[in-house]
């Protein structure tokens, strides 16, 4: 068979507690497909236990890599594996783990034991960097990002945190650490109590919605009238949220204001947190660029909010979010680290 008639490429894996992920990049660093589910919530609960969650990425992960290994070789290419990367924690930290990124990881190193090809061990937080750089239509060369320090927030139902991010190159790294490091993150600023994603959800669910909540929530402060406020809490560069689920609840419980009002005053009460923190963090740091990621960060509001309030002159942020798709969880940015890596030995073929 012709090397033209070969698509080769970077297979991706990611595990998190409520989605499966798979993709696969191809040589030149294009996202070839992916495929993702989400893990199945009872209705009025909030969440998955470690071990169900496990168990479900375990049926999820063959019928997913076959739905996208018909979709790769649909076209009669012949398909080459030439390495496979995984999320192997939340984030890159010895004292970050989660038994679920176990599933993606027994799949990832059986699958490079087998092909016989590289295997690129990366981080949950690290794929969602690289896919909003990637994805993000503000970044129209993710090289040039890559090449200094940027602010990003990780915004979702496990993590809420302010980072300053450089590229693992600029670290003195070898060029083989620096192709499995993607980067360098330092943590300036975290929540000190709830999530965002879970201030989000746990409102949600108590208004009836659908677990995870985000979509639903979005959808029902469209139909707010009134001008709910829930004061931010802000302490540096950290921030609570634990007051706001208190009064958000109380008022649902009584009855006291309707449903869009309330979710409404939760995208507000998370825009102007963020806000206030990255105001802070662009002028302390005398970083304007910011890269903003995570499921939360899908939120059409949260994005037209934050632009309006930092964006003009006098603060000169230059925010970058990743797309609405790319937002939540996903395998891309996993998959891309490890062509990343590979990338001397797809040019040398």
């Amino acid at each position: 068979m012709e090397a033209s008639k070969t698509l080769r490429g970077v297979l991706g894996f990611d595990t998190s507690c409520y989605t499966t992920s798979i993709a696969f990049v191809d040589e030149t660093g294009a996202v070839r497909a992916e495929r993702r589910r989400m893990l199945p919530v009872k209705k009025g609960e909030r969440g998955l236990r470690q071990g169900d969650a496990f168990f479900l990425h375990g049926q999820h992960l063959p019928e997913l890599l076959d739905e996208l290994l018909q979709d790769l070789r649909q076209d009669g290419k012949n398909l080459s594996i030439d390495a496979i990367a995984y999320s192997a924690r939340p984030r890159r930290d010895e004292q970050s783990y989660l038994p679920v990124f176990r599933a993606g990881r027994l799949v990832a190193h059986t699958l490079a034991r087998t092909l016989e090809v590289p295997l690129v061990e990366t981080s949950h937080q690290e794929g969602h960097l690289m896919a909003g750089l990637y994805s993000s239509q503000e970044v129209q060369v993710p090289e040039e990002w890559l090449a200094e320090p940027f602010l990003a927030v990780h915004l979702s139902g496990g993590t809420t945190e302010l980072l300053r991010v450089t590229p693992a190159v600029e670290q003195g790294l070898s060029e083989e650490e620096g192709g499995q490091v993607a980067f360098h993150v330092q943590t300036l600023g975290a929540t000190l109590d709830l999530h965002a994603g879970q201030l989000v959800d746990r409102v949600g669910v108590a208004l009836g919605l659908p677990f995870p909540s985000g979509p639903y929530l979005e959808k029902l402060a469209t139909s707010a009238t009134g001008d709910l406020v829930f004061p931010a809490a802000v302490k540096g560069y950290n921030l609570s949220f634990s007051g706001v689920e208190t009064a958000a609840l109380r008022m649902i419980k009584e009855a006291q204001v309707g449903g869009p009002e309330i979710a409404r005053a939760v995208e507000r009460c998370i825009a102007s947190s963020l806000e206030k923190i990255l105001r802070k963090a662009v002028e302390t740091e005398k970083i304007p660029k910011i890269l903003i990621v995570g499921g939360v960060a899908a939120n059409a509001f949260l994005r037209q909010r934050l632009r309006y309030r930092l964006e003009h002159k006098a603060v000169g942020a230059q925010l970058a979010f990743a797309t609405a798709q790319l937002s939540g969880d996903n395998a891309v940015g996993v998959a891309l680290i490890g062509w990343r890596s590979q990338k001397k030995a797809f040019a040398c073929r």
